[in-house]
């Protein structure tokens, strides 16, 4: 829909800010977000030239475009112990601690809450961590309660208050966990064989009821050679099947009990290997072919997998030169491509049809959107590409000041929004082309959740607004870790750090009323 312009807009003029505009103030400059991990480096500066319309009293602006815009040596494993088992003092050498950094309380930052405000809990666990970044895994929301796995230990919080309902211990730490649970509930976690800094493998199994906390089966993977080693494994849930990556071969269990189903078997043996997977409604598998010195004339095959016994559904193959990254939505079917000289500034989106031919490629670089919200492609589990969201026909897209969305049709630009000063993260669709997106807090603003659709910020919705008195510890997480559920937001930074003077919260969550 195309909106004229309005009688203040300049064209061809720096934007500035709107009077009486709380999200961009006389004089107001935003101050630079906190940097964000990169693997591959800074990607090349995309020019992108837009009309900007600045919404009155908004801080926000869209632009009209396409009549819219509207491996080191082995170390030998050693065995590691059930979760029932003592576990071994840390060997982490004894250093002077430094004072924590004070975190609020869930009554502090309720007692600042204004009219209309949504209520909050926070959690900040003193767990004892090696001086070194831990990684926290996704959130699960089973029932009334979000589940994490953190270091050493799978722990459960009631979603009304954040208080912990059950926690299971394990021996060492957790090295891999799957982006969902089982239909009812049940996931299997990977922990080190041992908690030595050095010298371990990811080979533990370990099975847990999300829904009573309760560790079932433990398994030891197995190695054989080099094809199958575990120094870092990826694995994910389809149905009742647990699939597993090790280095170059996969392999199929029985969640409910361990017992092994299948081999993932080995198309062109010698020439496609298992590199990753993905699972949920279906399970993906993606294969490196054609590895050489040359990475020009290697490529991706994806194949859908029957879960139940493996049979191959359907193949995808990229072109030479271009590698599967993250996988956006398995139903229907989208992900990220890269092209091997470029792997973060030179990247699409690609959707397919339900079996396996291409629906669409969408390249959004012309309008400023960046690979997984400028988290890039680190390797690791598949599913984990930071602000993006898929709909049935629509992908949605965030980053660093805009979110938008693409038609999975077309590849065109079905709406976008620009924010000054502050990051914008798709959650989740919302009705067609709508989009739930959460809007992380500014350095004056707290954060909050908006709904957004075609007509761009025309469309604007504030559906919660976060207390003031949250902004602080809430900017520090960026937006590491976010689930939504039931009106429901939960986030969690992506890692924490086990040196105290950096200690930060482990888990925050809005919702509107009362904790």
């Amino acid at each position: 829909m195309h909106h004229p312009p309005q009688p203040w807009y300049r064209p061809n003029q720096p934007q500035q800010p709107v009077a009486d505009n709380p999200y961009a103030p006389e004089g107001y400059t935003p101050p630079e977000p906190p940097p964000r991990r990169r693997r591959f480096g800074k990607g090349p500066l995309i020019a992108t030239v837009v009309v900007l319309l600045v919404l009155a009293a908004s801080g926000w602006v869209y632009a009209l475009a396409d009549g819219r815009w509207g491996d080191p040596a082995p170390p030998v494993a050693d065995k590691a112990p059930s979760p029932s088992a003592t576990p071994t003092p840390s060997r982490t050498p004894a250093v002077a601690t430094p004072t924590p950094k004070r975190i609020p309380t869930s009554e502090e930052i309720n007692a600042g809450r204004k009219a209309g405000d949504a209520a909050a809990w926070i959690v900040d666990d003193r767990t004892d961590l090696p001086r070194r970044h831990i990684k926290l895994y996704p959130l699960w929301i089973v029932g009334d309660t979000v589940v994490q796995a953190a270091y050493e230990k799978v722990t459960a919080r009631r979603l009304s208050d954040g208080a912990e309902v059950w926690s299971v211990p394990l021996p060492a730490s957790v090295c891999e966990a799957p982006a969902n649970p089982t239909p009812d509930g049940k996931i299997v976690v990977v922990y080190q064989s041992n908690r030595n800094w050095t010298g371990n493998r990811c080979n533990q199994l370990q099975m847990i009821d999300l829904r009573t906390g309760k560790a079932g089966w433990h398994k030891k993977l197995t190695e054989t050679g080099s094809m199958d080693r575990t120094i870092m494994v990826n694995s994910a849930i389809s149905g009742g099947t647990l699939a597993i990556v090790q280095s170059m071969k996969a392999a199929a269990y029985r969640i409910d009990t361990g017992a092994k189903l299948y081999d993932i078997p080995l198309e062109n043996p010698g020439k496609c290997y298992p590199d990753n997977l993905a699972g949920g409604p279906r399970l993906v598998v993606s294969s490196t072919c054609a590895i050489s010195v040359d990475r020009g004339k290697s490529y991706h095959q994806l194949r859908e997998l029957d879960p139940r016994t493996g049979k191959v559904r359907w193949r995808y193959r990229t072109q030479p030169g271009w590698s599967v990254g993250k996988m956006l939505s398995v139903e229907p079917v989208v992900f990220t491509t890269y092209h091997h000289e470029d792997t973060n500034g030179n990247w699409r989106v690609v959707a397919l049809k339900p079996g396996g031919k291409l629906r669409v490629t969408v390249d959004a670089r012309p309008k400023g959107f960046t690979y997984c919200a400028d988290a890039g492609d680190s390797g690791g589990n598949m599913q984990q590409c930071p602000g993006t969201a898929v709909g049935k026909d629509i992908v949605f897209l965030g980053g660093t000041d805009r979110v938008g969305g693409y038609s999975l049709d077309t590849g065109k630009l079905v709406w976008g929004v620009k924010s000054s000063d502050t990051t914008l993260h798709p959650l989740r669709t919302d009705g067609g082309l709508f989009a739930l997106v959460y809007e992380a807090p500014s350095a004056d603003r707290p954060g909050g959740i908006l709904r957004l659709g075609p007509g761009s910020a025309d469309t604007k919705k504030q559906v919660l607004v976060h207390p003031m008195t949250a902004r602080s510890v809430e900017r520090r997480m960026l937006a590491g870790r976010l689930a939504y559920a039931n009106g429901r937001i939960v986030i969690s930074p992506s890692g924490v750090s086990g040196n105290d003077a950096d200690h930060e919260a482990r888990m925050l969550s809005f919702a509107p009323g009362t904790p």
